[in-house]
């Protein structure tokens, strides 16, 4: 509470001394200070109750974010396909293919799904022969002899794949035995 004024009454005693002694407060100063504190509850109170429903709003908000980021994810990398798609049922339309125009065509389809990749950030794991062995990359399905250092890759039976820094599929590998 604030601090209360005292005020200073005179009081006499038997012998005819006079004394101050202090008085309470008026009674109309503390029904002021209650309504005064009632009114500042009031008012932190609604504070409160907006605040509170102000971090609902925006938990809420956030949730629909999310859902929205999870449902329309690969909305990128499907744009980036379409092209892809429809290059393959050109060709199948063709009424006499010959194979040079085969070959051509799946090279191009294979251009326009590489850029595809790399818009979305789809990288390949081709690791060299000689390469140490990556285990967090590769995935040696044999060990054989080789002329090379022991746990490094001989030869790829699979490409990898990541998207940005997250592997989606270890590259399939030969490595060397040690000798």
């Amino acid at each position: 509470m604030q601090d209360q004024e005292k005020q200073e009454v005179p009081q006499a005693l038997d012998d005819g001394e006079t004394v101050q002694v202090s008085a309470l407060p008026a009674e109309n100063d503390l029904e002021q200070q209650l309504s005064a504190t009632e009114a500042k509850l009031a008012e932190m109170h609604d504070a409160f109750m907006r605040a509170k429903a102000e971090t609902e709003n925006i938990r809420r908000r956030a949730q629909e974010d999310v859902s929205k980021a999870h449902k329309f994810a690969v909305e990128s990398f499907a744009e980036a396909m379409l092209p892809v798609r429809d290059s393959l049922e050109m060709a199948l339309k063709v009424a006499t293919p010959s194979v040079e125009s085969l070959k051509e065509g799946v090279e191009m389809t294979l251009k326009q799904m590489t850029a595809a990749f790399e818009k979305n950030r789809l990288v390949e794991v081709t690791p060299a022969q000689g390469d140490k062995l990556d285990p967090m990359k590769h995935q040696a399905v044999a060990v054989v002899p080789a002329d090379q250092e022991a746990n490094t890759v001989v030869s790829v039976l699979q490409k990898g794949y990541m998207i940005a820094d997250r592997l989606l599929r270890p590259a399939i590998v030969t490595a060397a035995q040690a000798k």
